[in-house]
Order: structure tokens, then sequence, then C-alpha cells
């Protein structure tokens, strides 16, 4: 299991998951992104996207996979945030980041999102990160480019015929694809 990164400034606590925590996983996402609760923060798709955005079995096949994670964000004892990371041949992949919407824009996306990259770093040895965004979600993808994390210039569809992704209200959704370098943390956490 890797090690976590400690947080001893504030009072979030971060873990690995198992399968005791799917249930919990799958709410606080679909708080996060799908539903009239969700638009009490800044990351939900419920204007665009109807339907779920997981389900059990997604989150219990991702979980099952090797070189596959879930990081778990807790205040006090309730789940904050979660984040799927996992190992390809070339990079690691950012998936299925969510923050309860009364929680957002406090710190702890960037937080989380500072745990996925050190785990992939000292996990996996992971020198690249991969996300992909929906393209009309500017105000994320800013948020995301001033993590470091830059355009690639390429797009894949919408799964417009996979409702267990959720349900689209309009037709020009895409996916951009965008790229962060860890090689620069490497160096510094193996000297520092």
């Amino acid at each position: 299991m890797s090690k976590l990164l400690k947080n001893e400034s504030t009072s979030f606590n971060f873990r690995l998951a198992d399968q005791n925590d799917i249930n919990d996983i799958v709410a606080l996402v679909e708080l996060a992104y799908r539903g009239e609760k969700s638009k009490q923060g800044w990351t939900t798709e419920a204007e665009f996207i109807d339907g779920q955005r997981t389900d059990f079995d997604e989150v219990s096949q991702l979980m099952q996979k090797t070189d596959s994670v879930f990081i778990l964000c807790y205040q006090q004892q309730e789940l904050v945030a979660s984040v799927q990371i996992s190992k390809s041949t070339d990079y690691c992949y950012l998936g299925m980041f969510a923050v309860n919407p009364q929680r957002q824009s406090s710190g702890i996306g960037g937080l989380l999102l500072e745990q996925a990259e050190h785990h992939a770093r000292q996990q996996w040895t992971c020198h690249l990160m991969r996300m992909v965004v929906i393209s009309i979600r500017q105000e994320l993808i800013d948020w995301y480019r001033r993590k470091g994390y830059q355009p690639t210039g390429k797009t894949k569809p919408f799964p417009y015929h996979e409702p267990r992704f959720g349900l689209p209200k309009r037709d020009d959704l895409t996916l951009e694809i965008y790229e962060k370098k860890l090689n620069e943390k490497v160096n510094e956490e193996k000297t520092g």
C-alpha cells in the first residue's frame, strides 16, 4: 500500500478505499455531478447531463483492477472527496474526481489532487498523468490548467449511447484530453 502524504496543517485525512467503501464513493460521485444537490457546487454536470454518473458495478470493477485505486478524503468522520487513479503502460489516468458540493472551493480538491499525483509518482513511478474533461466545462478546465494540466489537442467522443455514463441533454459534448508531466516532482521528492 502506498504511503499517502501527511496533512498536518488541516483536519483532512486520506486513505485508500476498499470494497466496503463502494456505496459511499458512488453516493459522493452522484452528489458531486448529478441532480439538484450537485448544483450547490461548481463541478455539477446536471445542467447538460441527466441520469447516473457511475454505479456500484463500475466502481467495484475499477477497484478490483491491478494498478487502480481510489483515494478518499475525510474531514472528521465524513467522506468529503474521492478520486480514482490507474496505471497504464505510458501514463497514469485520473478520473472520477469528486468533492462534496458543500465543501467545494475550500482547497480539498487541490489537496486530493496532490495525493493522487504523489501516489502515481511514488507507487507506480509514473511520469505522466492524463485525464479527460467535458469540453464545455471551462471553469473546471481552467482549474486543472492552474494545477499544471495542459491540453493535448486530442479529443474523444462523448459516450452518447452508453446510459451508464449519463443521458446528455445536448449533442455537442466531447471529451478533451489533458496531461501533466510528473517528472519534476519525482526529483524533488527523492532529494527533499
